[in-house]
């Protein structure tokens, strides 16, 4: 299994995004339940304050299109509300997820 980082950059909607957060965190919490997902949560979510991403996810899979297949099944996703979405391999080699 090979480990990936995903970002996410959402739609600014945050009506949508609070309506589906609950749906979304459910399945994200399935992913981990299946070992899919390692972790995730949104970054810089200080008040005000503007990151380079909304959210970084860490996943492993054979590879990059079975991620893509995954989090194409994402309630944020399915609302388009992920205006953009990186998958890139990640290649840990100190801490928790160093082989």
């Amino acid at each position: 299994m090979a480990h990936f980082a995903v970002t996410y950059r959402y739609a600014d909607d945050p009506d949508a995004l609070d309506r589906i957060r609950p749906e979304h965190r459910a399945f994200l919490r399935g992913l981990h339940e299946q070992g899919d997902l390692l972790a995730s949560g949104p970054v810089g979510d200080q008040p005000g304050e503007q990151a380079p991403i909304d959210a970084l996810l860490v996943m492993q899979a054979a590879d990059q299109s079975a991620i893509a297949a995954l989090l194409d099944q994402d309630p944020f996703a399915a609302a388009g509300l992920v205006r953009q979405r990186v998958i890139a391999p990640w290649n840990p080699v100190i801490g928790v997820f160093a082989g």
